[in-house]
């Protein structure tokens, strides 16, 4: 009787055991699916490609994570999420719990960076800006000499990418590479023009989307007012319908290079080059600038007065005139008397 009554005292010391146990470990648990593991400043955690679980459980460590790499690899085979996890930048923000970070590596939502191509821009200063962001990879260089064909403009004898890259704000994940990121920015342009070409107006001097775009960058160089859009491209319009010289100095601007240093001279104007729209009649033979959907469009619906030429007020606006006369007295007004 007393063997039994030691034996039970023992049975029962060992299930009280293992229910403190069981409890400590399920109350452990739920701490480490509900205790925020992420606190102060958001971490930043790199997941290479080939990294293994317990690596990647060594850079959380290392990034001071709060957890417990053990109930880390537990909800990992409960979810089966071993060979989900994406590569990449996270960005694990203060609050997050263990599970959520788990969820982000298998979602792969990675930390997204952003670079902006304003309106007016022209490629040089696409490529600078590129170049100078340490988050995307530089493979241009490698690619040198292949850059033009990779973006070469539709409806163009010349193999010149200016212009052929939507202005925007655009998300990318580190190690982007140059080239890809160009890349939407070149089909998101084809996608604006196409559309913007399918609704035109009737009787235009364009025989290619391509045209409208080199207008386009003009009108946007020309002005910032997007009221004026039209206006402008309705006196580039007829011009070109007349065989008038454009005579837009942007153009010209654009034409002299490295050799521009803020101001265009009586020679500047009379200087040939492919661009020189006072010496050459049409269109120049490329765009100059990045336009965006508001000069595409005016280019491509523009307003039917009979404006032919416009000066500027010095306020960023344009007087516009239809005839030679009262072009030369807004002239007066604008620009001699000012000086």
């Amino acid at each position: 009787m007393r063997r039994l009554t030691v034996a039970t005292k023992i049975i029962v010391s060992v299930l009280l055991t293992l229910i403190v146990a069981c409890g400590w470990a399920w109350r452990d648990f739920q701490n480490a699916l509900h205790a925020p593991a992420v606190a102060g400043n958001p971490v930043i955690i790199e997941i290479s490609k080939g990294d293994s679980f317990n690596q990647i459980t060594g850079k959380l460590q290392a990034q001071n994570v709060n957890f417990k790499p053990f109930w880390f690899k537990f909800m990992a085979v409960r979810e089966k999420a071993f060979k989900k996890l994406k590569t990449g930048e996270y960005e694990l923000a203060p609050g997050l719990t263990l599970p959520e970070i788990l969820a982000l590596f298998v979602q792969g939502k990675t930390k997204q960076y952003a670079i902006t191509f304003p309106e007016g821009w022209n490629f040089k200063e696409i490529l600078q800006e590129v170049e100078n962001n340490p988050n995307i990879e530089h493979t241009l260089q490698k690619a040198e000499g292949a850059l033009a064909g990779l973006f070469c403009p539709p409806f163009s004898i010349l193999c010149n990418p200016e212009g052929l890259f939507f202005p925007d704000t655009y998300f990318f994940e580190k190690h982007t590479s140059d080239i890809a990121l160009l890349r939407r920015a070149y089909d998101k342009m084809q996608l604006v023009l196409k559309d913007e070409w399918g609704q035109k107006a009737e009787a235009l001097p364009f025989k290619t989307p391509y045209e409208a775009l080199i207008l386009a960058s003009i009108i946007e160089k020309e002005t910032g007012v997007v009221a004026e859009r039209p206006q402008i491209a309705g006196v580039f319009i007829r011009r070109l319908q007349t065989g008038m010289l454009l005579q837009t100095d942007p153009t010209v601007i654009y034409g002299m290079g490295e050799n521009y240093q803020g101001n265009i001279g009586y020679k500047d104007l009379k200087t040939a080059t492919p661009y020189n729209t006072y010496v050459n009649s049409g269109l120049p033979p490329t765009p100059i600038a990045m336009p965006g959907r508001d000069a595409i469009y005016a280019a491509l619906h523009p307003d039917n007065s009979k404006t032919r030429y416009f000066v500027g007020r010095g306020d960023g606006t344009h007087e516009f005139s239809a005839t030679l006369k009262d072009h030369n007295i807004a002239v007066d007004n604008f620009q001699r008397k000012k000086k």
